[in-house]
């Protein structure tokens, strides 16, 4: 992939990933209208945004990363985007009768050990090929 191509993919995984984090923080206030308590809330809101937040501070130090590692990291930003879009959607439209909260509180550190597989391996695979033979 060629660096023209790479930095529009980085655009295009950017803006879905603040499409996802604005709109995991609209489905999170909108799933807690009822809680009275603004910090639980407020501790919720910084919880769901913390995997993309991840992504925008790996996306920063990856300026020095190989093409293929830059790559899967957008990727990665694409799927935490529309995962977590889709899974705190599917809550708010069907809320279990029991643990509310449950979805609010695993998937960011699903979100968080995904991204930490998949960008770890796509960097240590890309640093064994470019490695002098």
């Amino acid at each position: 992939m060629d660096s023209r191509s790479l930095a529009r993919f980085r655009t295009l995984a950017l803006s879905a990933l603040s499409a996802g984090a604005a709109g995991s923080v609209g489905l999170t206030l909108y799933a807690g209208r009822g809680n009275s308590f603004r910090l639980l809330t407020a501790i919720f809101v910084v919880w769901v945004l913390s995997p993309f937040g991840a992504l925008l501070f790996a996306d920063k130090v990856s300026k020095s990363w190989a093409a293929a590692a830059r790559a899967t990291l957008y990727i990665v930003m694409f799927i935490i985007a529309c995962g977590s879009l889709m899974a705190y959607t599917l809550r708010v439209l069907r809320p279990p009768r029991a643990q509310a909260a449950f979805v609010f509180v695993m998937l960011p550190p699903a979100s968080w050990a995904f991204i930490a597989i998949v960008v770890g391996a796509a960097m240590i695979v890309s640093r064994r090929q470019n490695r002098p033979a």
